[in-house]
């Protein structure tokens, strides 16, 4: 039998499932790699072009939530995004597989399954992750992009183009949404660094206890679970990008060790007293104001000034009228490619409304509601019901309100109309799980 070319991770804490599922699927695949702990994926992913993850969603004894495997679904979908995920979970678990397919998983397995089964969906992924990987090298070879023509967003990328080709940090502000990550890997990309990689960490949702682990990487033995030497993110970005995602959420505590390894270029795995050279080139972001938070005590004004070479900044959609249309339709189209639609258009009344709504979220709220409605619309006609804007636009026209009362609103009637369902809402919003916590305790919602 002739084994198809494609290389297959599973990662389990049993090693009985390793080797049965490795045993299911050696005759067949190339290449299975087997990991026992979750967090080696990360280099291996760095280092290896993996086709699929069979991925269990639970390594600790006692912790039996699932939340472990949809961080490490999260890590792998940002890593390697052509990688598909199948989720592997005990029955009586499926609510959160399902909550993992909502975030990107492919399928997901429950255990103990039937091998023809599990050959079946592993084929199904290959196939389709072969095919994602083909259509997101046509799109790279294409530059399949946006940025628009406004004044605000020209500007921004005209100083990102001056300062690509150059070692120069760069902080880039702006809300959330509004394609911070996008400009940071357009920087990357238009580098001399391109070849290398980009790496993205989203210190909003890296955890205190582990941050030193994950981005100064560890020692064996360094603390109970270090059972191997491990890199973390500034070694795994050598050469290449890191790109620090939400820098203004770091406690202070912890700012210190960061401006150290920026400034010397050098970091220490914890359990090591040897440092490491390493050479990346460091794009951060945030959305907060630094200065005022300088000025507050809550971020160093060393790191704020050694990670503020260049300072770009790119505008909220309000700000970008003249885009929005061109915006909404380049996602239109970007969506019925990616679900293989054939052509779609907006309904007449549609246009008028995007123009009236505030768009909270920015270009991830936008993304949002249009891919949701290419997967609800009838035919090949987007309207005002698919994309649920006729709820909303009450919200969009209180212009005279500040923006923090139409920012509260806006949570607020989305928390309400998913029952407080966070995930959910988050996912509506456009914004991460953390970042909607964030925005709930600025504005006291949940504590009335």
């Amino acid at each position: 039998m002739k084994k198809t070319q494609a290389s297959i991770l599973i990662i389990d804490d049993q090693e009985d499932i390793l080797f049965a599922s490795k045993m299911a699927l050696k005759k067949h695949f190339e290449h299975i790699y087997t990991l026992a702990e979750p967090k080696k994926a990360i280099t291996l992913l760095a280092e290896n072009e993996i086709d699929v993850v069979l991925l269990d969603m639970n390594y600790r004894i006692g912790f039996e939530d699932g939340r472990e495997g949809i961080y490490m679904l999260r890590e792998i979908k940002t890593l390697s995004p052509n990688t598909l995920v199948i989720l592997m979970t005990a029955f009586g678990k499926v609510e959160t597989a399902v909550e993992g397919l909502k975030l990107g998983a492919y399928d997901y397995l429950l255990k103990p399954w039937d091998n023809d089964k599990l050959l079946e969906v592993v084929k199904s992924a290959v196939a389709e992750s072969r095919k994602t990987r083909k259509k997101s090298e046509r799109d790279n070879n294409t530059e399949r992009f946006f940025t628009g023509e406004s004044a605000a967003i020209t500007k921004a990328y005209n100083l990102a183009g001056k300062v690509a080709n150059t070692d120069a940090n760069v902080l880039i502000l702006g809300e959330n949404g509004t394609g911070k990550y996008v400009l940071a890997h357009y920087i990357h990309t238009h580098s001399n660094r391109a070849a290398k990689p980009f790496v993205h960490v989203d210190l909003g949702a890296l955890n205190e206890n582990i941050f030193e682990s994950e981005l100064f990487g560890y020692a064996k033995g360094a603390f109970t679970d270090a059972k191997t030497d491990t890199p973390g993110r500034f070694e795994l970005a050598e050469g290449g990008t890191l790109f620090l995602d939400e820098i203004g959420n770091v406690p202070l505590h912890l700012q210190s060790k960061l401006l150290q390894v920026i400034q010397n270029r050098q970091v220490t795995r914890l359990g090591e007293g040897k440092p490491r050279p390493v050479n990346a080139r460091i794009i951060t972001a945030t959305n907060l104001d630094l200065k005022q938070e300088v000025n507050a005590k809550n971020f160093r004004e060393d790191l704020y000034y050694r990670i503020n070479t260049m300072s770009i900044t790119l505008p909220p959609l309000r700000e970008r009228k003249e885009d929005l249309i061109p915006l909404a339709e380049f996602l239109l189209e970007k969506m019925g490619d990616k679900y293989g639609y054939p052509p779609l258009q907006f309904a007449d009344d549609v246009k008028p409304m995007l123009q009236r709504h505030s768009w909270s979220g920015n270009i991830r709220e936008m993304e949002n509601r249009i891919e949701r409605a290419v997967i609800l619309c009838e035919g090949n006609t987007i309207t005002l019901a698919d994309l649920d804007l006729e709820t909303i636009t009450e919200t969009a026209t209180t212009s005279d309100a500040p923006l923090s009362d139409i920012e509260k609103n806006t949570i607020v009637r989305a928390l309400q109309k998913h029952h407080y369902n966070v995930s959910r809402a988050a996912d509506e919003l456009g914004l991460s799980r953390a970042a909607l916590y964030r925005r709930m305790d600025k504005y006291e919602i949940g504590k009335e």
